[in-house]
């Protein structure tokens, strides 16, 4: 389940939740930290990544513009750490799971 964290959420969560998403992967990693948004978001749908995990509403807009793929995660968490949130990631991984499998729902949001 290939999903791209958006610049917005340090690329050191990859490490804290890889037991639960060893194909996450950070723009930062492929490259694309001077990309805008919607750059991303294209980038994302090209290479075939299921999902867009990031912290801000822009994505969501984008997929109400341009349709799914990719869904997007967004965590409404405020600002928090990123053990926290790794930890958020974790605790949720099963319903992530579900939301990537289900054909319903494009946009997944994750509360604190």
């Amino acid at each position: 389940m290939p999903i791209l964290f958006d610049q917005n959420i340090s690329y050191r969560v990859l490490n804290l939740i890889s037991t639960e998403f060893p194909d996450a992967t950070h723009v930062r990693l492929i490259g694309l930290t001077d990309f805008n948004d919607y750059q991303i978001f294209m980038h994302a749908r090209r290479e075939d990544f299921e999902a867009i995990v990031t912290l801000d509403e822009d994505f969501s807009l984008l997929q109400l513009e341009h349709k799914a793929p990719p869904k997007i995660i967004w965590l409404r968490t405020g600002n928090c750490s990123t053990a926290i949130l790794a930890q958020i990631l974790l605790d949720n991984a099963d319903l992530i799971r579900q939301f990537l499998n289900d054909e319903t729902f494009d946009c997944l949001e994750i509360f604190k």
